[in-house]
């Protein structure tokens, strides 16, 4: 499957969507905004994504939301229109600030490769746009971590504004995708759960072990305790499951992507 997408790649070609079974069941006409609730700093979900948003552009325009500060939008557009995959891998690298500098998984190789499958599916024609939606929230006393929540959410409503028309499928860590209020935390509601339920559906990235490329204390690869039934695949809804979301995306044990490297590779 990797060296069919490195090469489809290399060749300049949309790739193939893979296959997501049960995802046929998202692609209700009264959703307009998917959410994926992933753990950063893994292999399994950016590849996911990547085919969700392929398997969506079946169904018609879709608007791709990714975690990365809405200051780099000059750059995830350079990055879009390059003429080279390693034209485009060196404007998000050069990019001074955000996850692909200072790292917290959202900048891996993982990351890079979804952008990559994005860009090619924009180039082969179909009717994507990629936007940065973490708003740079001012930190004023009395306005915590809940208003900050509610900034990413209006910054979701307005991409959705602006192309009326288009599915949002937003890629966030897992928290920001839940749809419950988080009592006794600084949080309150999610950014996710300031949208209207009837409007969205919200899959947590199963947790079936493995690692990941997290940072705690320090950044690096670690253990993933499994919480999740480790038989299940693909989209699976039901509230059951984990109240806070619709249901759950699982993709099995997960493997540990590290940062991009600064030197791209090849086209």
């Amino acid at each position: 499957m990797l060296a069919a997408l490195a090469a489809a790649l290399a060749l300049g070609q949309a790739p193939a969507c893979g296959p997501l079974p049960g995802s046929d069941a998202l692609w209700r006409e009264e959703t307009r905004f998917i959410f994926v609730g992933e753990t950063h700093g893994t292999v399994e979900a950016p590849a996911a994504f990547a085919d969700l948003a392929c398997l969506a552009l079946e169904q018609g325009p879709v608007t791709a939301a990714l975690e990365f500060p809405t200051a780099m939008q000059p750059t995830l557009d350079a990055f879009m229109a390059a003429e080279t995959d390693a034209a485009a891998r060196t404007a998000l690298l050069d990019y001074p600030y955000g996850p692909f500098r200072f790292h917290d998984g959202r900048g891996s190789e993982a990351m890079m490769e979804m952008l990559l499958r994005l860009r090619a599916l924009r180039r082969d024609g179909r009717p994507l746009t990629v936007v940065a939606t973490v708003p740079d929230s001012p930190r004023l006393p009395g306005f915590g971590q809940s208003y900050a929540e509610l900034d990413r959410a209006a910054v979701w409503v307005e991409a959705a504004r602006a192309r009326p028309d288009d599915r949002v499928l937003v890629f966030v860590g897992r928290v920001h995708a839940e749809k419950t209020r988080r009592v006794g935390s600084p949080i309150g509601l999610p950014a996710a759960a300031h949208i209207r339920p009837e409007d969205s559906l919200s899959l947590a990235v199963a947790r079936q072990g493995g690692e990941a490329w997290l940072c705690r204390d320090d950044c690096g690869v670690a253990a993933v305790t499994p919480v999740d039934d480790a038989a299940v695949r693909g989209v699976v809804l039901s509230p059951d499951l984990d109240p806070a979301f619709d249901g759950l995306l699982a993709l099995g044990p997960w493997t540990a992507s590290p940062p991009a490297p600064r030197e791209p590779g090849p086209d």
